[in-house]
């Protein structure tokens, strides 16, 4: 499982460093995080992640636009949208435009282990 990489995209730091703790104990690899949308467009093309965690909330960008750029610059990533914003009509656009789970803020670690063995990695 070592193998399988991973990019964290939410504005708190906090966030990124507890879902990144999570992911490392589990055995991925954090290749890249990003606070931003213009730095998650900037970090997606130095590094090949194959699962990206994208909050939906971010100081520049709706992370359910950047999911549709991302889907076409990167369109082999699994993305996680992951975010306390449970409106079930923007989660539902996220899902129908390529992510694959939805994890809702705050998570535990049972809920990403839920998340990515659903997408059998």
């Amino acid at each position: 499982m070592s193998n399988v990489t991973v990019m964290i995209v939410d504005d708190a730091l906090f966030m990124r460093t507890i879902l990144g703790t999570i992911l490392k104990d589990k055995g991925y690899t954090v290749v890249a995080e990003a606070a931003s949308g213009i730095e998650t467009m900037k970090k997606l093309h130095d590094c090949n992640p194959d699962i990206i965690f994208l909050d939906i909330i971010l100081p520049d960008a709706n992370g359910i636009e950047l999911l549709d750029s991302i889907s076409k610059i990167k369109p082999q990533a699994k993305v996680i949208l992951c975010s306390a914003i449970g409106q079930e009509a923007i989660v539902k656009k996220g899902l129908d435009l390529g992510a694959r789970y939805y994890v809702q803020k705050p998570f535990s670690p049972e809920k990403i282990a839920e998340a990515l063995e659903s997408l059998g990695v």
